[in-house]
């Protein structure tokens, strides 16, 4: 298997970590952008009120300013709440301000056109989600998301974030059809809608009852990198979990469709060994450990 590189840099704020660390590998970024003519971000708003819950506007205004360099065309700032609509979590976390400073676009996904994609139900057999249509025809996704502990996956970082949140209204609870399946449905739609760049403002994170009532872990750090699936396994060696006992790392790792496993990541700037930081699991880690199908389970899928 090829290796990945993902940057990894020291934060004392949420815009400065994520500016050090896109800087860090500016030249590979810049290079990525070029001929794209459609990129969207993608923040993170699991909660549209409690603001270690979601992603700092600090961390999209580096991005913006990094983008901004190398891509001339309107960018939109694309999420599609859970449970809130959008404008509330725009209004709440200062993000209005990105359209006069920016002239960004502001798009609700739960609003957007959609394609449906065939996943499985808790029992594997075949059901279908609805995407955002402007996730699957964008060009260049670009994911910020803050380091947080999950109920059902251990982790949710920057793939999570974009798969969860390209779904439309109540298909994102539709999704959570038990650990199994749950971990393989993220993989297989992040093999759609993978980010091209992946973005964690680890500034501070959330460890315990995540992704929503968790709390604050003072990390201070960054992480930036083409492959995203590398980008989040480092992110969760740092955290203390093992990449490949996340599910969803474990299948794209598996499927090569990029690298999860630690040995084959290069990782520029700082040291993981400097940096980690235990984080105290969901309550209900243990259990989020049997996500792996057995066998027959295997051989019904095809996989």
């Amino acid at each position: 298997m090829s290796r990945s590189t993902v940057s990894l840099v020291r934060s004392n704020s949420h815009y400065e970590g994520v500016e050090k660390a896109l800087d860090f590998i500016a030249p590979q970024i810049a290079k990525s952008l070029e001929g794209k003519r459609k990129v969207i971000i993608k923040p993170n708003f699991t909660s549209t009120t409690r603001q270690l819950a979601a992603t700092h506007v600090d961390a999209v205004r580096a991005v913006l300013d990094f983008v901004m360099e190398h891509y001339s065309s309107k960018v939109t700032v694309a999420e599609g709440p859970g449970f809130s609509s959008l404008s509330h979590g725009l209004s709440n976390f200062d993000y209005l301000k990105l359209r006069s400073d920016y002239g960004v676009e502001f798009l609700d996904l739960n609003e957007d056109d959609y394609t449906e994609f065939e996943v499985c139900d808790r029992n594997l057999n075949k059901m279908k989600l609805r995407v955002a249509r402007t996730v699957t025809e964008s060009d260049y996704r670009i994911s910020v998301a803050p380091p947080k502990t999950h109920d059902f996956v251990v982790a949710t970082l920057s793939i999570k974030n974009m798969v969860v949140g390209s779904l439309v209204g109540y298909d994102k609870s539709g999704i959570h059809q038990g650990y199994k399946a749950l971990n393989l449905n993220i993989a297989k739609l992040a093999k759609l809608v993978l980010p091209h760049l992946g973005v964690i403002d680890g500034f501070e994170g959330m460890e315990g009852s995540g992704p929503v009532s968790g709390d604050r872990v003072d990390l201070g750090i960054a992480i930036a990198g083409l492959d995203a699936v590398a980008v989040d396994a480092t992110a969760a060696k740092i955290m203390g979990f093992n990449p490949l006992d996340i599910g969803y790392l474990h299948y794209l790792n598996e499927w090569k469709a990029r690298v999860a496993d630690p040995k084959n990541i290069e990782v520029l700037g700082v040291p993981i060994t400097e940096v980690a930081t235990r984080f105290k699991p969901h309550p209900a880690y243990h259990e989020q450990l049997n996500w792996k199908l057995n066998r027959d389970e295997l051989a019904s899928l095809a996989i």
